[in-house]
């Protein structure tokens, strides 16, 4: 039996490179989508994967559509603004049209964006707007979203304290939030990209937990006492943002700082909750706790 093929956008990245994984695991032949010109250690990279390297003009729909014919689905994991968002995934998009793939997964992979206010987050704003076009496309699209990468409590995203033993909030302690880990991401999305049946979204969490109940793991998982701290208000993490925005405003950069406070503002807001939960759908999954990725890292 012939396996079936699918064309990855952004094989080269972190959660890119973490699909391919989960999709060859499957039994799935991988074409990763590749620049003419990507770097010889890069393509030795992805090789190593099990993967099929497949150059193509990223601006070059004509090309793009010859490299992805055949596919069973597109899936992107393309990380970057609107040159990349909403300029190579549309692209990449109507090559998956001409080519006749009957499904496409983008890279969203994000707290539910479909309730941010508009305006308030760039990059869910991006996300948005390129999901008004996808929708006009006349292709199968589906959207996993994950809430916050579980991989990035910490130093990227610290509401968690180690030095004073605190985990940050900001309006209400009990605010449920979601995380989920890159490699259950991964998982998730070689599932979804295997079953034809996949609604417009899919919305998953690993884990959800309150700041209360984070410090009642990390209190757990490290044997010391760890207790909230209320950092303000909602209004007052919005202060911290426009500030964040003029001292560094980084314009030309995906992730700068105010942009992950954007992103903890809409969870603590309780805009970004992701409901309902599409977990079950593939049993197969298992998920990873809070409590099991703290100990592995306070392990490892």
């Amino acid at each position: 039996m012939t396996p079936p093929t699918f064309a990855l956008a952004g094989a080269a990245g972190d959660l890119g490179s973490r699909i391919a994984r989960a999709l060859v695991s499957r039994g799935a032949e991988v074409r990763a989508l590749i620049r003419p010109d990507t770097a010889a250690e890069d393509r030795t990279h992805l090789k190593s994967l099990g993967l099929t390297l497949t150059p193509a003009d990223p601006n070059d729909v004509t090309a793009m559509a010859a490299a992805v014919e055949g596919a069973r689905c597109v899936v992107s994991a393309l990380n970057g603004l609107d040159d990349v968002i909403l300029g190579r995934q549309e692209v990449l998009l109507h090559a998956a049209v001409q080519a006749g793939v009957p499904r496409f997964i983008p890279s969203d992979y994000s707290e539910e964006y479909t309730r941010i206010t508009p305006g308030t987050n760039r990059n869910l704003d991006l996300r948005r707007e390129f999901m008004a076009r996808a929708d006009r496309a006349p292709i199968q699209v589906t959207s996993v979203l994950n809430g916050a990468f579980m991989d990035l409590l910490g130093a990227e995203m610290p509401i968690i304290q180690p030095a004073i033993h605190r985990v940050l909030y900001w309006e209400n302690a009990d605010q449920p939030l979601d995380f989920t880990t890159k490699d259950d991401v991964a998982a998730y999305v070689a599932a979804a990209a295997l079953d034809d049946t996949t609604p417009r979204f899919l919305r998953i969490a690993g884990d959800t937990l309150s700041a209360r109940d984070l410090a009642a793991v990390m209190t757990d998982v490290t044997g010391q006492r760890y207790r909230t701290l209320r950092a303000g208000g909602l209004g007052t993490l919005g202060l911290m943002i426009k500030v964040a925005q003029r001292v560094a405003p980084q314009p030309g950069e995906p992730f700068p700082a105010w942009q992950g406070m954007q992103y903890m503002r809409d969870m603590f807001s309780g805009q970004g909750k992701l409901t309902p939960l599409d977990n079950a759908r593939y049993p197969e999954v298992r998920w990873t706790s809070v409590r099991e990725q703290m100990t592995r890292r306070r392990s490892a």
